[in-house]
């Protein structure tokens, strides 16, 4: 063989190789960068159905879950409670007493806003301007409006309130009812908050 068939075959091999070696190493690169556009282990917790055990929960009680990196309010209603939403619908002190926008699921349309009557499961986010509002149960509180107070939240940062149906009372500056997030029960004991309820 001559020299220049040598060098012709070697530059074939070498070339040959070198492509080899780039390929894999696009392969290689582009695994991890395909990879990465999955959502993580995290983020899929994120948006996971949460489980609450609300089997002794005391009448009057409220506790928080997280959901989606939010704060989710649940609460028993006392039948005090109760009695109180039809007080608040009757003086006309709501801005959308029959909760005609859509910040429910349709099963949760309803004058309690709940499947249940007597639990009530809303975003803790005021929708005004996303405040965390206080829970406020007690009635006739004087500086939430004395005997037009039946009870609910109150977002001290401008004055919004809600309340324990998470129905927003007229004159504030919350456009919009508390949220209702899709949830439904299992069992007596076990509220499961990102799932709706089957039809």
């Amino acid at each position: 063989m001559t020299d220049d068939v040598v060098n012709k075959t070697r530059r074939r091999v070498l070339t040959a190789a070198t492509s080899v070696v780039g390929a894999v190493g696009v392969v290689g690169a582009a695994v991890p960068f395909v990879g990465s556009w999955n959502p993580s282990a995290k983020a899929k917790a994120a948006g996971a159905p949460v489980r609450a055990n609300i089997g002794k929960m005391e009448p009057g009680q409220m506790i928080t879950v997280e959901w989606r990196g939010k704060p989710v309010y649940i609460i028993r209603r006392t039948s005090e409670a109760l009695e109180g939403l039809e007080v608040v619908a009757e003086r006309d002190l709501l801005r959308d007493p029959n909760s005609e926008e859509p910040q429910q699921p349709p099963y949760a349309q309803n004058e309690t806003r709940s499947i249940r009557q007597e639990f009530l499961v809303l975003l803790g986010l005021c929708t005004h301007l996303g405040c965390a509002p206080m829970f406020r149960p007690e009635v006739g509180a004087a500086e939430l409006g004395g005997n037009d107070w039946q009870g609910g939240f109150f977002c001290p940062c401008h004055g919004s309130k809600f309340d324990l149906a998470g129905r927003v009372y007229r004159g504030v500056p919350a456009p919009l009812n508390l949220e209702v997030p899709p949830h439904r029960y299992e069992g007596d004991n076990l509220l499961i908050v990102g799932e709706d309820q089957e039809a």
